[in-house]
């Protein structure tokens, strides 16, 4: 089993940066697919990124391209998520999750180990 431990949310202005990062222990070495999510209020759960751990291959929501960027840091069992240019609508918990199969779908039913989440929030 693996457990997923998400950091990085926090509250920043419309325009800046923040960079998430999501800790995988326990059973890591079966892990194909890692991912980052997010949930804003009253709406589904979406995903914005994955990665096949294998090669680093990446994933991205059509609308957020050009602003997100996921990497992983194989040794140490961790992947992150650099988002560029915030915006209001980004607003939302963000979520780490594993499992899956290559081409790593930005489905969230593809993916059984979810992290407890890190909430972003941007003010306008």
């Amino acid at each position: 089993q693996v457990q997923l431990m998400e950091s990085g949310g926090g509250s920043v202005q419309a325009g800046g940066s923040l960079r998430l990062s999501c800790a995988a222990s326990g059973v890591t070495y079966r892990l194909d697919c890692m991912g980052w999510f997010r949930q804003a209020p009253g709406k589904e759960r979406e995903g914005v990124a994955t990665i096949w751990t294998g090669r680093g291959n990446a994933r991205y929501v059509d609308s957020l391209l050009g602003r997100l960027t996921i990497s992983q840091d194989i040794p140490k069992n961790t992947i992150y998520l650099q988002i560029d240019h915030l915006k209001f609508e980004d607003s939302a918990m963000y979520f780490c999750a594993a499992g899956g199969s290559n081409p790593c779908p930005l489905n969230p039913d593809s993916y059984n180990s979810w992290g407890q989440g890190t909430q972003v929030n941007v003010s306008s």
